[in-house]
């Protein structure tokens, strides 16, 4: 009996304990989870209410070097002041009485708080069907409370949200932004459409489940899993992703490119710490923007071919596969014949006997080609495909679409031959960044991404997991292929003048000639340039990739991007306080 006496009272306890847990727990949900959304309810006593009022997560940067965090999407607050033009109609007694007319008393004593317009005010105060008319929207709360407490007849104040943008154009086409779409308010563009079902609001939030939040809504337990709410954190530094914009400028100014743009990634994780396309739009005002097409991200949604930054691909698959090594050479005469095409290098130019690393250095189309002609065009094309060139790369931004290599599909030599130096097959620049970021990874192909972390309403933390990636290339080719490219870095890009004594840079250009829809072949003056490197070259913290569409006055990408990378990898080791590795 005592036992059970016992047993009785340690389950009454238990009950009572677990009952104050959940008390607790709800007042935690109540007054600190959920405290701002309530404390927005206490204001509207004072203020009427504007139906179905705006609410959204915010998107937030990674922390920069100093510490800081800074927002890139959030909410403000204001009011937004109308009339009821029903309620300021005069009645045929205060006519008689000779009374001031209602809509003359509120605009006189409107006038006192905010710049009206005369005859847009009376315009609306005249519709006297209506009961509200909006005179003003986005009040500040200082001026909002002293029209509140003027008591002025026929004059309400509602409360309002909006979405904004405290870095303007910074990162436009990554972070996206709201707009209407048929009555609802929704992400469109970038990181706000991607992660709609995170950001996205509404006033059953509020009552959500304290346990579903707590244990992420396990099923079996609580029911089915609620869609978890909160704000997205992005991989994005605010300070290099400027960086990276102004070089962007920089180069549109000089060379009158038709777009320009660029990526900053650690090619260990994937995580981008900037993305950015240039010309760009301020994300408050894009119902200024003219052309829609500014909407949209090229880095995931355009495809190009890339030229000669694909050579380092060929020469790793060629390396990887035992068939050449650094030292194999071979006779350049200019030129190679196949299937009935010529394909010569860029400058028509033989130089005898070269070994695989002068084909890095002078980029020639015909070393590469001779790498396939080695590798055989079957295994040339799995290795091109293995480095996910044909595939969409899981980036977490909307609109992303795969490679055209259908090129590699065929059975001549002379499609096979042109890929190896990036004509032929188009991709993605995020996808052409990942391919290469296998060189500096050790030859781990990883899944770019702009979101580390989801905070919860429920006040934790989830990091978000991402594929960690496959291999596709041995640790030691990746690692001979980036000794090469840091040789290109050391001797022969600008003549060797921008090698950075203490820092081992692994890069490579790439000029690409732009196909011609309307004619076929390649037009004889439009290029894409593009450009790639990373660095420390055999311990990567960073990988850089930059294009520059239709440059004017300029050939060669060696003249137009050299710079800028240079720039930006002195900027990052700087700003990270790199160390030196040589």
């Amino acid at each position: 009996m005592k036992g059970r006496f016992i047993l009785r009272l340690r389950l009454l306890t238990g009950f009572f304990v677990l009952i104050a847990i959940i008390l607790v727990g709800k007042l935690y949900v109540v007054q600190i989870v959920h405290g701002a959304s309530y404390k927005e309810r206490a204001e509207r006593q004072y203020f009427r209410p504007q139906a179905g009022i705006f609410e959204r997560g915010s998107i937030l940067f990674r922390k920069d070097a100093s510490g800081k965090e800074l927002s890139a999407a959030t909410l403000l607050s204001g009011f937004t002041l109308t009339i009821s033009p029903q309620r300021l109609k005069d009645t045929e007694k205060d006519i008689e009485e000779g009374k001031e007319k209602k809509a003359d008393v509120a605009f006189r004593m409107l006038q006192q708080f905010v710049d009206l317009d005369r005859e847009d005010f009376f315009a609306k105060a005249d519709k006297e069907k209506d009961t509200r008319e909006v005179l003003l929207t986005r009040l500040d709360g200082a001026t909002a409370l002293k029209i509140s407490e003027a008591k002025i007849p026929g004059v309400l104040l509602e409360r309002e949200q909006w979405r904004f943008y405290p870095g303007l154009s910074r990162a436009a086409q990554t972070i996206g932004f709201v707009a209407y779409d048929g009555d609802l308010l929704k992400g469109r563009y970038g990181l706000e459409r991607y992660y709609e079902d995170v950001l996205s609001r509404g006033e059953e939030n509020l009552y959500a489940n304290f346990f579903v939040e707590i244990v992420g809504g396990v099923k079996g337990i609580f029911g089915a899993r609620e869609e978890l709410k909160g704000d997205i954190v992005t991989t994005l530094d605010p300070t290099v992703q400027v960086a990276l914009e102004e070089q962007l400028k920089r180069i549109a100014a000089k060379w009158g490119t038709k777009k320009t743009g660029g990526i900053i990634m650690d090619p260990k994780t994937g995580e981008v710490y900037a993305l950015a396309i240039h010309p760009s739009f301020d994300l408050n005002a894009f119902k200024d923007v003219r052309d829609p097409e500014l909407y949209g991200n090229p880095m995931v949604e355009s495809v190009y071919e890339m030229g000669s930054i694909i050579k380092p691909l060929t020469i790793a698959a060629g390396i990887d596969a035992g068939v050449i090594t650094a030292a194999t050479t071979y006779d350049d005469r200019g030129e190679i014949r196949t299937d009935g095409a010529v394909l010569k290098n860029f400058d028509g130019e033989g130089r005898g006997r070269v070994n695989m690393q002068e084909v890095l250095n002078q980029s020639l189309n015909t070393g590469v080609s001779f790498v396939v002609s080695r590798l055989g065009i079957e295994q040339f094309s799995s290795y091109m495909k293995a480095f996910g060139l044909g595939e969409e790369t899981g980036i977490d931004l909307p609109g992303e679409i795969p490679g055209l290599i259908s090129n590699l599909e065929s059975t001549r030599n002379v499609e096979h031959y042109t890929a190896s130096f990036g004509q032929g097959i188009a991709m993605t620049p995020v996808a052409t960044v990942r391919a290469l970021g296998t060189l500096a990874s050790g030859g781990v192909l990883v899944t770019p991404h702009l979101v580390k972390e989801i905070r919860h309403q429920s006040g934790l933390t989830r990091p978000l997991s991402h594929d960690p990636g496959r291999r596709v290339i041995k640790t030691e080719t990746a690692r001979e292929v980036s000794r090469m490219l840091t040789v290109v870095v050391d001797e022969a890009l600008l003549g060797g003048s921008v090698k950075i004594p203490h820092m081992s840079v692994a890069a490579k250009t790439g000029t690409a000639q732009i196909a011609n829809p309307g004619g076929g072949g390649y037009y004889d003056d439009r290029f894409l340039h593009s450009f790639f490197g990373y660095f420390p070259s055999y311990d990567a913290r960073f990988i850089i990739f930059l294009f520059a569409l239709e440059p004017k006055g300029v050939r060669y990408a060696s003249q137009t991007l050299t710079t800028p990378f240079h720039d930006l990898t002195t900027f990052l080791i700087n700003y990270y306080d790199i160390e030196g590795d040589r």
